[in-house]
């Protein structure tokens, strides 16, 4: 039985990832600063451990073949654009320990989680975008700390891959939405703080949108996202692959498509003043097609209605406590 270590498992794409890989037979170890907010532990181990720490990112990494580092400091645009130290500083010291325990311990292969948010600010100034392709990361130009920590630690994985006895394996993840994830509080991604502005509303009442909602994204559910974890790992490819949708819409589009499935017609937007960042942005899945013979294949529409009922769901039973 293959023993793999899963960081940032209390994390929505984790705690998916852990119950992704027990399913088919791994043995797993979870860690996190937390357990799961919204569901029951499934790693075989869950240890709550500081990888900011040496000793704790050495503990983590002990005894296991394959590891999926998924712990990250980080949220929505909210988030990410008001806390570029904190950031900086604790994905840097996360990423670095992680990596040389991992080496250190033996592991054979190492998935590490970046982000769209590596590629650079020239190329996203228009809501027209046109899809980013795993190349147009360099001249680089990340719009905020955190993209940069994803480009430096892309690099990192690259030169341990080259010169130490450790595999690595780089994913770009796209706004990846889903059940079972942050949906309050000031780290939540856009279609969960939708989501949750519809459930609130009445017909006749209006939600805010950050800008004139004419940035656009492409988003990723959260079923896709796993399994293209799970292949990009399993895979021989170690250059970075983008893991993401080319379908692109607005994020007034995204609002309309959200009151429509939940059957509030009448709910008007008012535009308010908010990060935004980059004006479009969206995935080309050239490669990961060519690599993988793969790519998501849920439509934002189908992935929006399970996503829309379980924060719905939450809401509710929130109000009754």
């Amino acid at each position: 039985m293959k023993r793999v270590c899963v960081t940032g498992a209390g994390g929505f794409i984790g705690h998916h990832l852990v119950t992704f890989l027990k399913e088919r037979g791994y043995w797993v170890r979870g860690v996190d600063l937390k357990y799961p907010e919204y569901t029951e532990v499934d790693a075989d181990e869950f240890e709550l451990l500081d990888l900011r720490r040496w000793d704790a990112a050495l503990q983590a990494m002990r005894g296991v073949d394959q590891v999926y580092a998924l712990a990250a400091d980080m949220g929505g645009m909210g988030y990410i654009s008001t806390h570029h130290a904190e950031i900086l500083r604790n994905n840097s010291l996360i990423n670095l320990h992680t990596l040389d325990a991992a080496l250190i311990n033996g592991v054979q292969r190492y998935l590490y989680s970046s982000s769209a948010c590596i590629y650079p600010e020239y190329l996203q100034t228009e809501a027209d975008v046109v899809p980013l392709k795993e190349s147009d990361a360099y001249p680089a130009q990340p719009q905020d700390a955190y993209g940069w920590e994803k480009l430096f630690t892309e690099l990192l994985c690259s030169y341990y891959a080259d010169e130490y006895p450790m595999e690595t394996r780089i994913v770009r993840f796209h706004n990846i939405y889903g059940p079972l994830g942050t949906y309050d509080g000031g780290r939540e991604k856009a279609p969960a703080a939708i989501c949750r502005k519809v459930a609130l509303a009445e017909d006749g009442d209006s939600i805010e949108i950050w800008g004139d909602g004419e940035q656009t994204r492409s988003f990723c559910y959260i079923d896709d996202c796993v399994e293209g974890i799970y292949r990009i790992m399993q895979s021989d490819y170690a250059k970075p692959l983008n893991l993401g949708t080319d379908e692109m819409v607005s994020i007034k589009q995204l609002a309309h498509m959200v009151t429509e499935l939940a059957g509030k017609r009448d709910i008007s937007l008012e535009h308010v003043p908010g990060p935004q960042g980059v004006r479009g942005r969206n995935s080309d899945n050239s490669l990961l097609r060519k690599v993988l013979g793969w790519e998501p294949a849920t439509s934002l529409r189908d992935g929006l209605v399970p996503t829309y009922e379980w924060i719905e769901t939450m809401l509710t039973s929130r109000d009754r406590v």
